[in-house]
């Protein structure tokens, strides 16, 4: 239970009593529309008691206008009336949601200085306060001065803790909450279980587990929380059998955070499979559309297009900007960019994906001129840091240096932007694919200058400039940069390999290999993924995956069968671009017979880029 949530619980207990509610003629509604002339509708009440002003308050509370509140807490403060315990605890609580901190300190004041006898309800109430301030210092000792400390205000402060990024203090306050014998309750369980995932502490994950079974919680309400912190965990099998634990109970809720799960696994199979059985929402559906975009899966993200047409789900932005992304991702630019022109609410995520799409794929003018679109008719739509990223990408993929030169000014002095470490990285990687490695040098000196600590991405664009122009004393710089602020990811000590392999240094390539092997480090196999539909196969480097069957058709065809051996060591998938030349009605009687169809081979998928030369081993 929320600190919100059992104020409004405790309120309407205690206004139960008042007589004064029966003496009140004016409507809780006509009220509601009229909160803004607070001074005139209190004429109109025959008492000006306590009482009469603890209802308004518990009225305003549960309809959420927190302005009402505090205005009808300054009157009331003028009018002299005292305050109880009733008349802060919804102040306070409104106080939270008001900007700044002034609000709550002042109520905080007159607490202490009129002596109020404050409650556990209210004193939670001034502990959750502090803490959305970012007080916690405060909060924390709020939260030791309650004598009685109820199960919500245990919640409150583990709560708080998570606020504050402070997870290994929610899980001590949580095991203290355990030691004093409070009982449990749905929230709280919840909450510990975003601490473990946020620790990555899988075996007090399961413990927490045991306890839901244990003491009998309703699995449904906790369900949601498990399957995040296995999905968390990269523990979807573990998701997937909470989630068939419970037969029918299903909601969509649940639903959507195993599909988003699942997408966050790559397991893209598992999460359209959940789709497929559950009514369509525009959730479920953006999710799902995120797995295209990552698998490059027209045909799928298709079907859910259709789907969004069918049910009227268009009408989303968020929705359409992700097909819109799906569409972009899969290669199809006039299908994205038929899309964007037919949204009628743009918001900057929209003109952002359309700017990423046409920059990804080369078209570095279209990209600018969208920009300069955008900046004309924005209809209060304004460009943000990612959709400067996105610029700055299109100008490096294109080569246009100077349009980029400008761009990157433009944010200071048109939009007040300042740019951060990824815009710097992503303009020494304009500068370095237009050859111009001094410049980027000299960019990269300007930021140390200004104070800003380089990034793993600030020291990964300038490795590559290096790579791009043959600098190899600075490159290694570099690259002795990235390993001390990365040191333990694969991914770096093969940029690495990379650059030394462009450079034709193949013994240093042999020893960061062993240095890779003595670390433990794996880099990930390189593969392809070929759709056939409605089917896709996994094909990896090195590896032989075609069942026997294949072979024993395939060397009927000499020709086929040595062009699968010599082109095994580029690519295995390589094999259907040489069956082009072959007769296409020989290449279908082989293709027949082991189950695939050529004429339906739709998509080839790679899940690495070629960076750099590269040797065979």
């Amino acid at each position: 239970m929320s600190v919100s949530r059992r104020c409004i619980d405790y309120l309407s207990y205690q206004v139960r009593n008042l007589r004064a509610i029966a003496s009140i003629k004016v409507p809780v509604k006509k009220l509601h529309k009229r909160y803004a002339h607070i001074s005139h509708s209190l004429e109109e009440l025959p008492l000006r008691d306590i009482s009469s002003f603890n209802v308004r308050f518990a009225s305003y509370f549960r309809s959420g206008n927190v302005q009402a509140t505090w205005a009808l807490f300054s009157h009331m403060h003028f009018s002299c009336c005292d305050l109880n315990a009733y008349t802060i605890t919804p102040v306070l609580s409104a106080c939270s949601a008001l900007p700044g901190t002034k609000y709550g300190k002042q109520v905080h004041g007159l607490m202490i200085k009129t002596g109020v006898d404050a409650g556990t309800v209210a004193k939670t109430a001034l502990m959750n306060l502090y803490s959305k301030y970012g007080c916690l210092g405060d909060s924390v000792r709020a939260f030791e001065e309650i004598e009685l400390k109820d199960v919500v205000t245990w919640n409150a402060m583990i709560s708080s803790f998570l606020r504050h990024g402070l997870a290994k203090d929610a899980l001590h306050v949580f095991a203290r909450m355990r030691r004093e014998r409070v009982r449990l309750s749905e929230f709280t369980l919840c909450s510990v279980l975003k601490a473990c995932s946020s620790l990555k502490a899988i075996a007090q994950g399961k413990q927490i587990h045991g306890l839901v079974v244990v003491f009998g919680r309703d699995l449904v309400i906790l369900s949601t929380a498990l399957v995040d912190f296995y999905s968390d965990m990269e523990r979807i099998n573990d998701a997937l059998k909470v989630f068939s634990s419970l037969n029918d109970r299903k909601d969509n809720v649940m639903c959507n955070s195993l599909i988003s799960g699942c997408i966050k696994n790559r397991r893209y199979k598992e999460a359209f499979s959940i789709m497929s059985k559950m009514r369509p929402n525009v959730v479920a559906l953006t999710s799902a559309l995120g797995a295209c975009s990552e698998n490059s899966d027209l045909w799928i993200g298709k079907q859910i297009h259709c789907v969004s047409l069918h049910f009227g789900f268009t009408d989303d932005t968020q929705l359409c900007n992700a097909i819109l992304d799906m569409y972009a991702k899969c290669g199809k630019i006039l299908y994205a960019r038929s899309l964007f022109d037919g949204i009628s609410n743009k918001c900057v995520v929209s003109w952002t994906s359309m700017i990423d799409a046409y920059g990804s794929h080369g078209y570095g003018i279209e990209a600018l001129e969208l920009f300069k679109q955008m900046e004309v008719n924005r209809n209060g739509v304004m460009p943000n840091s990612v959709t400067f990223l996105a610029v700055l990408s299109a100008c490096g993929h294109s080569g246009l240096v100077e349009e980029g030169r400008k761009c990157f000014h433009l944010m200071r002095e048109k939009y007040g932007l300042d740019p951060d470490r990824e815009h710097y990285a992503c303009f020494i990687d304009v500068l370095g694919r237009a050859g111009r490695i001094d410049e980027a040098w000299s960019l990269f000196d300007g930021l140390v200058k200004n104070g800003t600590k380089p990034t793993a991405a600030v020291w990964i664009a300038l490795l590559n400039a290096c790579s791009l122009n043959q600098d190899i004393a600075r490159g290694e710089i570099a690259a002795k940069r990235l390993l001390e602020v990365e040191p333990d990811k694969p991914s770096n000590y093969v940029l690495l390999s990379n650059f030394y392999a462009a450079v034709g240094r193949w013994d240093s390539v042999d020893k960061l290999r062993d240095v890779m092997k003595q670390k433990g480090l794996n880099k990930e196999a390189g593969s392809s993924r070929v759709t056939v539909k409605p089917r896709d196969k996994t094909v990896i480097i090195g590896k032989v995956v075609l069942p026997e069957y294949f072979f024993e058709n395939v060397r009927s065809f000499p020709f086929i069968y040595l062009l699968y051996f010599l082109l095994n060591r580029v690519q295995i998938v390589s094999f259907f671009f040489g069956c082009i030349l072959i007769k296409l009605s020989k290449i279908k009687q082989v293709l027949s017979k082991i189950g695939t169809n050529i004429c339906l081979l739709s998509k080839i998928k790679q899940n690495l880029h070629v960076a750099g030369q590269n040797r065979s081993p």
